[in-house]
């Protein structure tokens, strides 16, 4: 089990996954949670089971694998699906991160997760790492990267938690408003502070918020 344990987060296109990718290039070890929920509904998945019982098989394509934009846009309309839906798959990627987390070895490991907080896996984590960017930039991403409307995308960024909340829960935040080096560059020095902590170093009174 390492050292330290950091939990990455950020809402809906804030740059968490280019964040994630600058801490593997790294050599840092990163478990995506995202990766590990499509895992626990792979065809043939305890948790694929569950949903077609819970939602039916009119959720499944026609290959029995889960229709994962009818799901979302389901689960997005309707509060009580989404969390029917969670209280299915989170137990699941809990188990999964868990068992991954306490196999690595290296002085520190990432868990990117991106509804940590509100998901309680914070629990798992010792430090976390917020990747923030304004609202409308993120809504702009979001509808540029999966061809939705805008009232989607915002109801896909209502169901995480506030930017507010996640904030107030932050070790260290990268500011995402700018260009995708100066993400690079301030994983780089988090690199550095993070390998003192796990070292032993003192934790700082402060956390980083970068650039």
């Amino acid at each position: 089990m390492p050292k330290l344990t950091v939990g990455l987060t950020g809402g809906i296109a804030s740059g968490k996954s280019l964040a994630a990718e600058a801490f593997a290039t790294l050599g840092v070890p990163v478990l995506n949670a995202d990766a590990v929920a499509r895992e626990v509904v792979a065809p043939g998945s305890v948790g694929l089971r569950q949903i077609r019982e819970r939602f039916g098989a009119g959720f499944l394509t026609p290959a029995g694998e889960l229709d994962r934009r009818k799901m979302r846009e389901h689960v997005f309309a309707d509060a009580a699906a989404r969390r029917a839906l969670e209280a299915i798959t989170h137990p699941l990627i809990r188990a999964r991160l868990l068992e991954w987390r306490d196999a690595q070895r290296a002085p520190y490991c990432v868990l990117d997760v991106p509804i940590l907080v509100e998901s309680g896996l914070d629990a798992l984590v010792d430090r976390i790492l917020v990747v923030d960017a304004p609202v409308a930039l993120q809504v702009q991403r979001l509808m540029a990267r999966d061809g939705i409307d805008e009232d989607l995308a915002r109801a896909m960024l209502a169901a995480q938690a506030s930017r507010e909340r996640r904030l107030e829960r932050a070790d260290d935040v990268i500011r995402n408003d700018g260009a995708p080096q100066a993400v690079r560059n301030a994983v780089a020095r988090l690199h550095a502070l993070y390998l003192d902590l796990a070292s032993g170093a003192e934790r700082p009174a402060t956390g980083l918020h970068l650039p």
